[in-house]
């Protein structure tokens, strides 16, 4: 390896790092509670070293979210190519939002349930991964629009009905685990079934199309040439 490859893994690896320890902190003491020098002393470094790499915590926030998203995305992607029924696909894209956060609960909290600054990630939003990830969203709900398998319904709406419902359980499940669920994949069935099923026309309500988490056995495709909609409105 030459040099100049092993500076560039050396400084990608030490990035990687500051944001592992910023996300640390972040979710055990609060984004408010945290400062550039305290994140610095958990990796032994100096605070010049973490400026070099991002100019300042809400800049650090953004990265991490950015990671968090790009993960979701990559799913969504695959599975929105997939050439399904829609209300299936709709439901598929749910439970993958729901076992994402339940897979990654400290990107979860940090990204969703971790109190920051207003403004310090909508400035950023329209070209970030978040967008993209509800972007995706949206084009499962346009499509059970357009093929009539919802009602006529306000596309924007409706997938931030949506996106409210999984996000709901989501962090529920992350905030109260020793709370006595009944059984958890059978109570996200429900949810993510009575939410999707709530906006179907009538030929497409229960019986007609199976839940989630019994479809999701079908391979997947790796077509990966889903177009992006319009821009929504923020979160």
């Amino acid at each position: 390896m030459s040099s100049k490859a092993r500076r560039v893994r050396e400084k990608a690896a030490l990035k990687q790092e500051i944001l592992n320890a910023a996300r640390d902190l972040f979710v055990q003491d609060g984004y408010e509670n945290v400062s550039m020098r305290r994140i610095a002393e958990k990796i032994d470094y100096s605070p010049t070293t973490v400026y070099l790499h991002f100019v300042d915590k809400a800049d650090l926030l953004f990265h991490i979210c950015e990671q968090t998203f790009a993960k979701l995305v990559a799913q969504g992607d695959k599975l929105v190519a997939q050439k399904i029924d829609p209300l299936t696909k709709l439901k598929m894209f749910g439970r993958a939002y729901i076992e994402f956060g339940l897979k990654h609960p400290d990107h979860y909290k940090l990204t969703f349930m971790v109190q920051h600054e207003p403004g310090e990630l909508e400035e950023r939003y329209e070209t970030s991964m978040g967008h993209r990830a509800f972007e995706l969203l949206r084009l499962c709900v346009e499509e059970c629009i357009l093929k009539g398998v919802f009602r006529r319904i306000d596309l924007s709406q409706t997938s931030q009905a949506l996106w409210a419902g999984v996000h709901g359980i989501t962090s529920l499940l992350i905030a109260r685990p020793d709370f006595p669920w009944v059984e958890k994949d059978q109570t996200i069935d429900l949810l993510v079934d009575s939410l999707c099923d709530g906006f179907a026309q009538d030929e497409s309500k229960p019986g007609a199309v199976k839940s989630a988490r019994r479809s999701g056995n079908k391979k997947v495709s790796t077509n990966n040439s889903t177009t992006l909609n319009s821009t929504t409105q923020r979160l």
